[in-house]
């Protein structure tokens, strides 16, 4: 357990669209409803959520001259994370645009990203980041980052924690070759699918079995709705999340749980206790228009209340 624990998180932090319609969804056709627009991306929402649990955090990310590029710099700067991030002036800033329906749950996301697959693998080599990685207690990655530059940050973290988060059933592939050395991966149940090797309906034992197979020591798998499953070298569990008292929007949700989650681990809390505050914070975000809610110490206290305890998985 570090005092004061400092992150540094290297990938996305970038435009966040989302629309939702009004009515029922109609593929094909024009559906009313509104647009909003935030800044978003991974990294950069489970580290607002890991700022708000008291951790001290740093972030490398990509962006472009444009004014989504201004846009992104002021949200870094007002969550109180210090900017390392490098800009090209010729570049678009990534984005990610999604569609969601009346009920909050996503129906297509879009990934304009170029830009990270162009410049990551290049700026993890910079000496700046090297000094950087030395000086943090833990590292935050997303697969937002092609394969080359996950395998660099891998090596310049020489046996610190590294947390990962999966981001898209097509990106996770990206994180293949390092799952031996992560030290927790968060992904939806898609995702862990695909690294299981598993089918969609594969019982929580066999979805275990297959992600240690494939190289992880230590991961949490959310379902929506349904059960969180966790597992590292004392065993599974799995948490079922309360009913959120409104669901204003799922987006951003398994990142906010990442972040507490990644927080309470740097505490010194085990993974049990450690992912019921991520479920807690997933609950607020579920509950909140924005990917990342406000809350404080005592609106976190009444939400882990309503989290049950670690069931263990046989």
């Amino acid at each position: 357990m570090v005092e004061s624990p400092k992150i540094l998180a290297v990938g996305g932090a970038h435009i966040d669209r989302r629309g939702q319609v009004y009515g029922p969804y109609v593929p094909a056709a024009s559906n009313p409803g509104t647009m909003r627009e935030d800044v978003g991306g991974g990294v950069f929402n489970a580290l607002r959520s890991m700022v708000r649990r008291g951790v001290s955090a740093s972030l490398v990310s990509m962006r472009g001259g444009d004014a989504s590029a201004d846009t992104v710099s002021r949200a870094i700067a007002e969550a109180g994370i210090a900017d390392l991030s490098a800009v090209f002036l010729d570049r678009t800033t990534p984005s990610y645009t999604a569609l969601i329906d009346r009920e909050g749950e996503l129906i297509v996301g879009f990934a304009d990203m170029a830009l990270y697959d162009l410049a990551f693998p290049k700026q993890i080599r910079r000496s700046k980041i090297r000094q950087e990685v030395a000086a943090a207690d833990a590292i935050l990655c997303d697969a937002n980052l092609p394969s080359a530059a996950l395998e660099r940050l891998l090596s310049l973290a020489a046996g610190k924690p590294v947390f990962a988060i999966a981001i898209s059933p097509a990106k996770v592939t990206r994180l293949i070759p390092v799952l031996g050395g992560l030290a927790q991966l968060f992904m939806n149940r898609r995702e862990a699918v695909v690294l299981a090797g598993v089918n969609a309906a594969a019982a929580e034992r066999e979805m275990v079995d297959g992600l240690r197979c494939s190289g992880l020591a230590s991961g949490v798998v959310t379902a929506g709705s349904g059960p969180v499953l966790g597992f590292d070298e004392t065993g599974a569990f799995s948490i079922l999340p309360p009913a959120p008292r409104k669901v204003a929007d799922v987006t951003g949700a398994g990142d906010a749980l990442a972040g507490a989650t990644v927080a309470a681990l740097l505490r010194g809390q085990p993974l049990r206790h450690a992912v019921r505050e991520g479920v807690a914070a997933a609950t607020l975000a579920i509950e909140s228009a924005d990917a990342v809610p406000e809350f404080t110490a005592a609106s976190f206290a009444e939400a882990l209340a309503l989290v049950p305890d670690a069931r263990e998985v046989a």
